[in-house]
């Protein structure tokens, strides 16, 4: 119960200050250019990369993408971009 206080806490000042919220509640954000590219933001790693499947971890649990002929572009230690065919994106 005390970690839900703390968020709500962080949120409000989040809000208070218009200050993104991926950065204060640390939080993955994802963004999608159509189904073929997408940015993940405030990652924890890589658990699987295949072409079919990627699983990313995040402070909120694993980030599952699945698609086609999908590849890495871009790995830093905050953020991934993913190219191919992208056809679901599920949150575990």
């Amino acid at each position: 119960m005390r970690g839900k206080k703390i968020e709500d806490v962080k949120a409000k000042v989040s809000d208070a200050f218009e200050l993104p919220k991926e950065i204060t509640l640390d939080l993955p954000k994802v963004s999608m250019i159509g189904n073929i590219q997408m940015l993940v933001e405030n990652h924890k790693g890589i658990i699987e990369y295949t072409p079919e499947r990627i699983r990313v971890n995040s402070s909120i649990g694993v980030i599952k993408i699945g698609g086609q002929d999908m590849s890495l572009r871009n790995i830093a230690s905050d953020d991934i971009i993913i190219s191919g065919t992208i056809e679901k994106l599920k949150y575990t």
